[in-house]
């Protein structure tokens, strides 16, 4: 056989196995939660505020991200798997609703941010509100949502640097609650005047606490160890802080 047809063979062939070894070669696609903890650990602070100019320089992380909200398969997933994807999901969705509009001084700005504005999540169409509620609040049943959900205002629990995982949820809600619950500017007691000011996130998802077995004062002393608070203490609810839980 000639040495030109040989030639040709041997270039056929790497032509052919080229694009199987790049392949082979590729390092594997980080899990949806393992993407979006690497995502929060570069863009959002110690207080939970978003860098959300820097995400507006440097969106493809993020569109990336979205992207994989959109096309994941909800009804394949276990439950604790599609709990944790929409915790993530929401986060990661009012960071993009964000980001598309900013810069923004608060989502209360924005006409239907919440209510009316439709997001793409496991192939449906959803607003905020629906996402929330749907998806989270009434098939979980679980008031520690309310303390790992972020709606991109100074008022909300401050945001976690690190996704929620299937494999580590019930401890990683815990973990916040805990972290919430005993910060200062969430929770504020005034021994002194023996009162204490909630969130109003008390007072508008009253019935989800309710439904746990204990409200107010008496579910936030379950997760403060040690910093209890009187159950002779008058409660209060301080005006929510809708500015946006930027970097500044």
């Amino acid at each position: 056989m000639p040495f030109a047809t040989h030639l040709r063979r041997f270039l056929s062939y790497c032509l052919l196995a080229a694009p199987v070894l790049a392949h082979a070669d590729a390092p594997p696609t980080p899990s949806l939660s393992a993407g979006t903890s690497t995502f929060l650990a570069k863009y959002v602070n110690a207080e939970g505020n978003v860098n959300y100019a820097a995400i507006k320089r440097n969106p493809l992380e993020l569109k990336d991200l979205l992207r994989r909200v959109e096309t994941f398969n909800a009804a394949a997933a276990k439950p604790a798997e599609r709990e944790a994807f929409y915790l993530n999901a929401y986060n990661l969705l009012v960071i993009g609703e964000v980001v598309a509009r900013y810069p923004l001084e608060s989502v209360e700005k924005v006409p239907g941010f919440f209510d009316k504005n439709l997001v793409s999540v496991a192939g449906e169409k959803l607003t905020l509100n629906d996402l929330e509620a749907k998806k989270l609040r009434q098939p979980y049943a679980d008031p520690r949502v309310h303390f790992a959900l972020v709606c991109g205002a100074k008022g909300c629990p401050r945001l976690s640097r690190t996704a929620y995982a299937a494999t580590q949820l019930d401890a990683q809600l815990t973990t916040q609650a805990r972290k919430v619950l005993q910060d200062p500017t969430f929770i504020r007691v005034d021994n002194k005047a023996r009162k204490v000011q909630l969130s109003q996130i008390f007072k508008w998802y009253e019935a989800d606490f309710k439904a746990s077995g204990k409200t107010g004062v008496a579910y936030v002393n379950q997760f403060r160890e040690g910093k209890t608070i009187p159950a002779t203490y008058a409660v209060d609810y301080y005006v929510y802080d809708w500015a946006l839980n930027s970097q500044k």
